[in-house]
């Protein structure tokens, strides 16, 4: 996503194409794109070059997708606000749009990138099971899914995976853990640094690009919260320190260990992260180290983190989402 979308100015195609390529050469083969990833004036831009990137790998390589949502780009925010559309006739032509972007014939997970409640979860589950019959998808999920969502969707279709926000700071969906236990399915956790922030390099005065650059106007990233984060930072060098780590890999490496299901997919355009990133799968964490970290995360203050976007649901009226705190 932040080679095209919310992170800064949008990365050149032919940069972009080099640094995928190398995530591969580094030993990545799970890509996650969506078909919103984009600027208003080139809204499917990340799933056209990450097509273009694999394709010469398409066979060692899976890739993940997404339907469900659209910006609001008449919005002059920064952090535009989505508009949910899941019907079966949008899900329809996404699917087609995506296959074509990414240059191949089927999609390895297709996710429903945020619930609309608008649409039963049995209605989106029924495509999904038509799509998968016709061999244009292998495996679906669902990102931001609950449990009531969840269990009524995979009754129809199996889910494969949830792609929901989890990090250090931000642990509310380990309520659902042992649903997804139950009913084998898997977790990808999407932001797992708290965007950025738990590498540790952000310090008070960052000026981030108020145009195209989320980060922005993410309530972790302000002065007052950097301030306020210090202990939970401060304890990341340490353990880091112990591990012979970096804070970034201690905050994958945390979760990499608590559960074999849960898979992180963090995000960089920088070719020394993607080295650092990779570097988390070689740190091990014993049960008893994630317990005690988990029983710290309890307990030091955090400030509050972002949430997610406003949400424009029925196709228009606005519920707005609003940064989620530490719990």
């Amino acid at each position: 996503m932040g080679f095209s979308h919310a992170y800064g100015a949008p990365t050149a195609e032919q940069e972009t194409i080099r640094m995928l390529q190398y995530a591969y050469e580094l030993g990545y083969t799970f890509f996650d794109t969506a078909e919103v990833y984009g600027t208003p004036n080139d809204p499917n831009a990340n799933e056209r070059v990450v097509g273009e990137a694999l394709q010469s790998i398409r066979n060692h390589v899976r890739i993940a997708s997404k339907f469900g949502i659209r910006f609001d780009y008449d919005s002059l925010e920064v952090n535009k606000s989505l508009i949910l559309d899941a019907r079966p006739e949008v899900i329809r032509m996404s699917v087609e749009g995506s296959l074509r972007r990414l240059r191949t014939d089927h999609i390895d997970l297709y996710y429903q990138h945020r619930m609309d409640p608008a649409v039963e979860p049995e209605t989106v589950a029924e495509v999904m099971a038509e799509l998968i019959k016709e061999g244009k998808v292998l495996r679906w999920g669902i990102s931001e899914a609950n449990e009531n969502y969840l269990r009524r969707a995979h009754a129809v279709c199996p889910v494969t995976t949830v792609q929901n926000r989890y990090s250090m700071m931000v642990r509310q969906h380990e309520a659902l853990f042992p649903v997804l236990e139950e009913l084998k399915i898997g977790f990808v956790a999407f932001s797992p640094m708290a965007n950025g922030f738990l590498t540790g390099k952000y310090g008070k005065d960052e000026n981030f690009d108020k145009k195209y650059d989320y980060r922005s106007n993410m309530p972790q990233f302000t002065a007052e919260a950097v301030e306020q984060n210090q202990e939970l930072l401060t304890m990341l060098r340490e353990i880091a320190k112990e591990h012979g780590a970096s804070p970034a890999q201690i905050s994958m490496a945390w979760m990499l260990c608590k559960k074999p299901w849960i898979v992180p997919i963090p995000g960089t355009r920088k070719p020394e992260r993607l080295k650092e990133n990779a570097g988390a799968a070689e740190v091990y964490l014993s049960p008893e180290e994630v317990a005690d970290l988990d029983d710290l995360l309890d307990q030091i203050p955090m400030s509050a983190v972002f949430g997610g976007s406003s949400v424009k649901t029925g196709r228009g009226q606005c519920e707005v989402r609003t940064a989620a705190s530490r719990q």
